[in-house]
């Protein structure tokens, strides 16, 4: 039983530290509806939303993946997220992790 938990800690580990890996470009051409709240350059101007730019890949493909599940409950984000694709999420994270 021990060496089942290791085995699956060291694959959560794995997967949770796995690259995203997508497209800046396509995620840049596909943030225009982010930008209203988040800002266009992934610097919100409004103190409610968060910044973006230079989040880590990992950490904002985590995000709205939750939000589109439902783990992360917010509505306006889920029906935001609700209509990414896996690819979307990938691109998106990896345009504003690009940012300086």
């Amino acid at each position: 039983m021990q060496k089942i938990l290791w085995v699956m800690a060291v694959l959560a580990l794995f997967v949770s530290t796995s690259s995203v890996a997508g497209d800046v470009a396509a995620g840049k051409a596909k943030s225009a509806q982010c930008a209203a709240c988040h800002g266009a350059t992934g610097i919100s101007p409004m103190g409610l939303y968060p910044n973006l730019a230079q989040q880590k890949e990992q950490y904002l493909a985590k995000q709205m993946n939750d939000f589109r599940s439902g783990t992360r409950n917010d509505p306006t984000m889920k029906a935001m997220a609700s209509a990414l694709t896996d690819a979307d999420i990938a691109n998106l994270a990896a345009y504003y992790a690009s940012i300086k």
